[in-house]
Protein backbone atom coordinates (compact mmCIF):
# COMPACT_ATOMS: atom_id res chain seq x y z
CA UNK A 1 0.00 0.00 0.00
CA UNK A 2 1.63 3.56 -0.81
CA UNK A 3 0.10 6.54 1.11
CA UNK A 4 0.68 10.34 0.38
CA UNK A 5 1.46 12.60 2.68
CA UNK A 6 1.66 16.77 3.06
CA UNK A 7 5.16 17.65 4.27
CA UNK A 8 5.63 19.77 6.61
CA UNK A 9 6.05 23.35 6.26
CA UNK A 10 9.62 24.50 5.93
CA UNK A 11 11.56 25.56 8.83
CA UNK A 12 14.29 28.22 8.84
CA UNK A 13 17.64 27.25 8.52
CA UNK A 14 18.45 27.91 11.99
CA UNK A 15 15.12 25.75 13.43
CA UNK A 16 15.73 23.07 10.82
CA UNK A 17 19.42 22.50 12.16
CA UNK A 18 18.55 22.60 15.68
CA UNK A 19 15.67 20.15 15.64
CA UNK A 20 17.87 17.87 12.97
CA UNK A 21 20.31 17.61 15.57
CA UNK A 22 18.13 17.12 18.76
CA UNK A 23 16.33 14.39 16.48
CA UNK A 24 19.25 12.05 15.38
CA UNK A 25 20.88 12.26 18.83
CA UNK A 26 17.73 10.70 19.94
CA UNK A 27 17.60 8.41 17.13
CA UNK A 28 20.91 7.16 18.23
CA UNK A 29 20.00 6.41 21.65
CA UNK A 30 17.00 4.80 21.34
CA UNK A 31 16.77 1.15 20.47
CA UNK A 32 14.51 0.34 18.00
CA UNK A 33 12.32 -2.63 17.14
CA UNK A 34 12.03 -3.53 13.93
CA UNK A 35 9.40 -4.69 11.84
CA UNK A 36 7.87 -1.56 11.86
CA UNK A 37 5.18 -2.26 9.18
CA UNK A 38 1.20 -2.16 10.18
CA UNK A 39 -0.65 -5.27 11.29
CA UNK A 40 -1.80 -7.86 8.53
CA UNK A 41 -5.54 -7.90 7.73
CA UNK A 42 -7.18 -10.38 9.50
CA UNK A 43 -9.58 -12.61 7.80
CA UNK A 44 -12.92 -11.07 6.93
CA UNK A 45 -11.63 -7.60 7.36
CA UNK A 46 -12.89 -4.85 4.55
CA UNK A 47 -9.54 -3.31 3.17
CA UNK A 48 -10.00 0.08 1.24
CA UNK A 49 -7.01 2.20 -0.18
CA UNK A 50 -8.38 5.63 -0.36
CA UNK A 51 -8.03 7.30 -3.86
CA UNK A 52 -5.61 9.86 -4.07
CA UNK A 53 -5.71 13.89 -5.06
CA UNK A 54 -3.71 12.81 -8.60
CA UNK A 55 -6.58 10.64 -9.18
CA UNK A 56 -9.31 12.84 -8.57
CA UNK A 57 -7.79 14.62 -11.73
CA UNK A 58 -8.47 11.61 -13.80
CA UNK A 59 -11.80 10.88 -12.29
CA UNK A 60 -14.60 12.26 -14.60
CA UNK A 61 -16.17 14.15 -12.11
CA UNK A 62 -17.10 17.59 -12.50
CA UNK A 63 -14.03 20.42 -12.24
CA UNK A 64 -16.34 22.03 -9.60
CA UNK A 65 -16.67 18.79 -7.41
CA UNK A 66 -12.80 18.24 -8.02
CA UNK A 67 -12.20 22.07 -7.31
CA UNK A 68 -14.60 21.64 -3.66
CA UNK A 69 -13.01 17.99 -2.76
CA UNK A 70 -9.38 19.86 -3.26
CA UNK A 71 -10.52 22.89 -0.67
CA UNK A 72 -11.86 19.84 1.42
CA UNK A 73 -8.14 18.79 1.18
CA UNK A 74 -6.25 22.00 1.97
CA UNK A 75 -9.23 22.53 5.02
CA UNK A 76 -8.21 19.47 6.75
CA UNK A 77 -4.38 19.44 6.11
CA UNK A 78 -4.29 23.19 7.26
CA UNK A 79 -7.43 23.61 9.73
CA UNK A 80 -5.09 26.67 11.32
CA UNK A 81 -6.24 28.66 8.20
CA UNK A 82 -9.71 28.71 9.82
CA UNK A 83 -7.86 29.99 13.35
CA UNK A 84 -10.24 32.59 15.78
CA UNK A 85 -13.42 31.47 13.85
CA UNK A 86 -13.62 28.08 13.91
CA UNK A 87 -10.29 26.87 15.69
CA UNK A 88 -8.98 28.15 18.94
CA UNK A 89 -6.18 25.80 19.30
CA UNK A 90 -2.94 24.44 17.57
CA UNK A 91 -4.83 21.35 15.71
CA UNK A 92 -5.45 20.32 12.55
CA UNK A 93 -7.77 17.43 11.27
CA UNK A 94 -4.33 15.89 10.03
CA UNK A 95 -2.70 16.50 13.76
CA UNK A 96 -5.03 12.85 14.66
CA UNK A 97 -6.27 11.61 11.15
CA UNK A 98 -2.62 11.49 9.68
CA UNK A 99 -1.59 10.93 6.17
CA UNK A 100 -4.36 13.06 4.75
CA UNK A 101 -7.23 11.20 6.81
CA UNK A 102 -6.16 8.14 4.76
CA UNK A 103 -3.47 5.85 6.71
CA UNK A 104 -4.79 2.81 8.17
CA UNK A 105 -4.34 2.79 12.54
CA UNK A 106 -4.14 6.71 11.78
CA UNK A 107 -7.64 7.34 12.39
CA UNK A 108 -9.10 6.94 8.17
CA UNK A 109 -11.81 9.63 8.08
CA UNK A 110 -13.36 7.40 5.10
CA UNK A 111 -15.21 5.53 7.02
CA UNK A 112 -17.33 8.45 8.71
CA UNK A 113 -18.80 8.85 4.96
CA UNK A 114 -20.35 5.25 4.28
CA UNK A 115 -21.78 4.36 7.97
CA UNK A 116 -23.74 7.37 8.79
CA UNK A 117 -25.95 8.73 9.63
CA UNK A 118 -25.65 6.69 12.35
CA UNK A 119 -26.70 6.34 16.40
CA UNK A 120 -23.42 8.00 18.11
CA UNK A 121 -23.17 6.91 21.80
CA UNK A 122 -20.89 9.49 22.84
CA UNK A 123 -24.54 12.26 22.32
CA UNK A 124 -26.60 9.63 22.24
CA UNK A 125 -28.44 10.49 19.07
CA UNK A 126 -28.11 10.11 15.25
CA UNK A 127 -25.06 11.76 13.46
CA UNK A 128 -24.74 12.87 9.87
CA UNK A 129 -21.40 13.34 8.47
CA UNK A 130 -21.72 17.04 9.21
CA UNK A 131 -22.53 16.74 13.05
CA UNK A 132 -19.82 14.21 13.28
CA UNK A 133 -16.98 16.46 11.44
CA UNK A 134 -18.57 19.39 13.64
CA UNK A 135 -17.65 17.07 16.66
CA UNK A 136 -14.24 17.32 15.91
CA UNK A 137 -14.30 20.94 15.71
CA UNK A 138 -15.89 21.32 18.96
CA UNK A 139 -13.85 19.00 20.67
CA UNK A 140 -10.62 17.63 19.45
CA UNK A 141 -9.77 21.81 18.16
CA UNK A 142 -11.77 23.80 21.19
CA UNK A 143 -13.52 25.28 18.64
CA UNK A 144 -16.86 26.27 16.90
CA UNK A 145 -17.70 24.64 13.88
CA UNK A 146 -18.80 25.73 10.63
CA UNK A 147 -22.47 26.14 10.20
CA UNK A 148 -23.64 22.95 8.43
CA UNK A 149 -24.36 23.82 4.35
CA UNK A 150 -21.67 26.05 4.79
CA UNK A 151 -18.57 25.68 2.08
CA UNK A 152 -15.94 25.14 4.61
CA UNK A 153 -18.64 22.35 5.99
CA UNK A 154 -19.77 20.88 2.32
CA UNK A 155 -15.97 21.16 0.89
CA UNK A 156 -15.07 18.74 4.03
CA UNK A 157 -17.88 16.22 3.80
CA UNK A 158 -16.82 16.32 0.28
CA UNK A 159 -13.42 15.09 0.82
CA UNK A 160 -14.57 12.94 3.33
CA UNK A 161 -16.11 11.09 0.64
CA UNK A 162 -13.74 11.19 -2.22
CA UNK A 163 -11.59 9.31 0.31
CA UNK A 164 -14.56 6.58 0.60
CA UNK A 165 -15.05 6.41 -2.94
CA UNK A 166 -15.87 2.41 -3.85
CA UNK A 167 -16.81 1.78 -0.41
CA UNK A 168 -20.48 0.54 0.07
CA UNK A 169 -22.89 2.68 2.10
CA UNK A 170 -23.80 0.79 5.45
CA UNK A 171 -21.66 -2.19 5.22
CA UNK A 172 -21.46 -2.51 8.79
CA UNK A 173 -18.31 -4.51 9.25
CA UNK A 174 -14.86 -4.84 10.56
CA UNK A 175 -12.82 -2.11 9.03
CA UNK A 176 -8.97 -2.27 8.78
CA UNK A 177 -7.07 0.47 10.55
CA UNK A 178 -10.11 1.94 11.02
CA UNK A 179 -9.71 3.82 14.39
CA UNK A 180 -6.55 3.40 16.94
CA UNK A 181 -6.63 -0.15 18.26
CA UNK A 182 -4.75 -1.63 20.79
CA UNK A 183 -4.65 -4.81 23.47
CA UNK A 184 -4.80 -3.66 26.89
CA UNK A 185 -1.43 -3.72 29.08
CA UNK A 186 -0.28 -6.00 31.24
CA UNK A 187 0.31 -4.00 34.27
CA UNK A 188 -1.53 -1.08 35.33
CA UNK A 189 -0.93 2.19 33.71
CA UNK A 190 1.58 4.49 35.32
CA UNK A 191 1.98 8.03 35.35
CA UNK A 192 5.56 8.04 36.73
CA UNK A 193 6.73 5.41 33.91
CA UNK A 194 5.13 7.76 31.16
CA UNK A 195 6.86 11.07 32.46
CA UNK A 196 9.86 9.29 31.55
CA UNK A 197 8.88 7.75 28.60
CA UNK A 198 7.36 11.54 27.43
CA UNK A 199 10.46 13.39 28.30
CA UNK A 200 12.58 10.87 26.48
CA UNK A 201 10.73 10.31 23.18
CA UNK A 202 8.13 12.67 22.91
CA UNK A 203 9.52 15.97 24.32
CA UNK A 204 11.32 17.15 21.52
CA UNK A 205 8.28 17.42 19.11
CA UNK A 206 5.82 18.19 21.89
CA UNK A 207 7.59 20.19 24.10
CA UNK A 208 8.64 19.47 28.02
CA UNK A 209 5.37 21.66 29.25
CA UNK A 210 3.35 19.50 26.50
CA UNK A 211 2.66 23.28 24.35
CA UNK A 212 3.86 21.75 20.96
CA UNK A 213 6.50 23.14 18.92
CA UNK A 214 6.09 26.87 16.77
CA UNK A 215 8.30 28.15 14.36
CA UNK A 216 7.97 31.64 13.49
CA UNK A 217 4.59 31.11 15.34
CA UNK A 218 2.98 29.10 13.05
CA UNK A 219 2.46 25.57 14.72
CA UNK A 220 4.76 22.48 13.53
CA UNK A 221 3.80 19.92 16.02
CA UNK A 222 0.29 20.77 18.09
CA UNK A 223 0.33 21.03 22.18
CA UNK A 224 -0.88 17.97 23.90
CA UNK A 225 -2.00 19.34 26.95
CA UNK A 226 -2.77 23.15 28.08
CA UNK A 227 -4.95 26.23 26.40
CA UNK A 228 -3.43 25.45 23.14
CA UNK A 229 -4.66 21.35 22.99
CA UNK A 230 -7.62 19.50 22.92
CA UNK A 231 -10.05 19.65 25.65
CA UNK A 232 -11.49 17.46 28.23
CA UNK A 233 -14.48 16.18 25.64
CA UNK A 234 -12.34 14.93 22.53
CA UNK A 235 -12.03 11.39 22.33
CA UNK A 236 -8.49 11.33 22.61
CA UNK A 237 -8.60 11.84 26.26
CA UNK A 238 -10.09 8.21 26.96
CA UNK A 239 -6.91 6.45 27.30
CA UNK A 240 -7.12 3.45 24.82
CA UNK A 241 -7.52 6.08 22.07
CA UNK A 242 -4.64 7.90 23.06
CA UNK A 243 -2.41 4.76 23.59
CA UNK A 244 -3.62 3.12 20.43
CA UNK A 245 -2.53 6.45 18.61
CA UNK A 246 0.63 6.29 20.11
CA UNK A 247 1.37 2.63 19.45
CA UNK A 248 0.51 2.63 15.99
CA UNK A 249 2.06 6.56 14.91
CA UNK A 250 4.35 7.48 17.38
CA UNK A 251 7.03 9.40 17.40
CA UNK A 252 6.49 10.88 14.01
CA UNK A 253 7.83 8.25 11.20
CA UNK A 254 8.83 5.81 13.91
CA UNK A 255 5.02 3.47 14.73
CA UNK A 256 5.08 0.42 16.57
CA UNK A 257 8.53 1.38 18.22
CA UNK A 258 6.34 2.43 21.72
CA UNK A 259 5.11 -0.92 23.20
CA UNK A 260 1.96 -1.23 24.59
CA UNK A 261 2.45 -1.08 27.55
CA UNK A 262 4.71 2.35 26.99
CA UNK A 263 2.30 3.34 24.74
CA UNK A 264 -0.67 3.10 28.01
CA UNK A 265 1.86 4.72 30.58
CA UNK A 266 2.43 7.69 28.18
CA UNK A 267 -1.37 8.44 27.17
CA UNK A 268 -1.65 8.02 31.17
CA UNK A 269 1.02 11.06 32.05
CA UNK A 270 -0.33 13.32 28.71
CA UNK A 271 -4.07 12.84 29.42
CA UNK A 272 -3.67 13.39 33.07
CA UNK A 273 -2.55 17.09 32.57
CA UNK A 274 -4.67 20.40 32.27
CA UNK A 275 -6.39 21.44 29.28
CA UNK A 276 -9.54 23.33 28.13
CA UNK A 277 -13.24 22.45 29.46
CA UNK A 278 -15.41 20.18 28.35
CA UNK A 279 -17.96 21.92 26.01
CA UNK A 280 -20.57 19.98 28.07
CA UNK A 281 -19.67 21.35 31.37
CA UNK A 282 -22.47 22.27 34.41
CA UNK A 283 -20.55 24.15 36.13
CA UNK A 284 -19.69 21.38 38.15
CA UNK A 285 -17.05 18.77 37.45
CA UNK A 286 -18.51 15.79 39.19
CA UNK A 287 -21.94 16.33 37.52
CA UNK A 288 -20.31 16.31 34.15
CA UNK A 289 -18.86 13.54 34.41
CA UNK A 290 -21.41 11.33 35.68
CA UNK A 291 -23.56 12.57 33.47
CA UNK A 292 -21.88 11.65 30.97
CA UNK A 293 -19.78 8.44 32.78
CA UNK A 294 -21.14 5.57 30.81
CA UNK A 295 -21.02 7.12 27.51
CA UNK A 296 -17.85 8.72 27.49
CA UNK A 297 -16.08 9.59 30.63
CA UNK A 298 -15.64 6.10 32.14
CA UNK A 299 -12.74 5.97 29.86
CA UNK A 300 -10.36 9.14 31.20
CA UNK A 301 -9.52 11.03 34.31
CA UNK A 302 -11.49 13.58 33.52
CA UNK A 303 -13.25 14.57 37.56
CA UNK A 304 -10.82 12.61 39.59
CA UNK A 305 -8.43 13.18 42.00
CA UNK A 306 -5.00 12.59 40.35
CA UNK A 307 -1.98 13.70 41.32
CA UNK A 308 -3.16 15.62 44.31
CA UNK A 309 -5.66 17.65 42.01
CA UNK A 310 -8.81 17.43 40.91
CA UNK A 311 -8.79 17.12 36.86
CA UNK A 312 -11.12 20.16 35.18
CA UNK A 313 -12.11 21.50 38.13
CA UNK A 314 -12.28 25.18 36.76
CA UNK A 315 -13.57 27.65 33.87
CA UNK A 316 -10.76 27.59 31.41
CA UNK A 317 -11.83 27.71 27.61
CA UNK A 318 -8.62 28.26 26.58
CA UNK A 319 -8.43 30.51 23.71
CA UNK A 320 -12.42 30.00 22.69
CA UNK A 321 -14.71 32.52 22.96
CA UNK A 322 -17.83 30.81 24.42
CA UNK A 323 -18.08 26.88 26.37
CA UNK A 324 -21.02 25.08 24.02
CA UNK A 325 -21.05 25.72 20.57
CA UNK A 326 -24.49 26.02 19.60
CA UNK A 327 -24.66 22.84 17.56
CA UNK A 328 -23.61 20.41 21.04
CA UNK A 329 -27.23 19.99 21.08
CA UNK A 330 -29.63 17.11 21.94
CA UNK A 331 -31.68 15.60 18.63
CA UNK A 332 -34.65 12.76 18.45
CA UNK A 333 -37.36 11.91 16.88
CA UNK A 334 -39.90 10.73 19.61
Amino acid sequence: MTFNFRPLPVLSALSALILLGSATQLLAERELRFPVNPPEPREGQYVHVPPTLDELETSGMHPELQRVIRRGHDLFVNTQQLRGENVFNDMNCSSCHMGEGRLPFAGPVWRAAVVLPNFRPKNQHVNNLEERIAGCFTYSMNGIPPEYGSDNMVALAAYHQWLARGVPTYQLTDYYGRGYSIDRPDEEPSYERGQALYEANCALCHAQDGSGMRVDGTPHFPAVWGDLSYNWGAGIIRHHTLAGFIHHNMPLGQPYTMSVQQSWDIAAYINRQERPQDPRYTGDVHETRALYLDTFHVHGDYGTEQQGRLLGDHDNLGEKPILRPAVVRPRTFQ
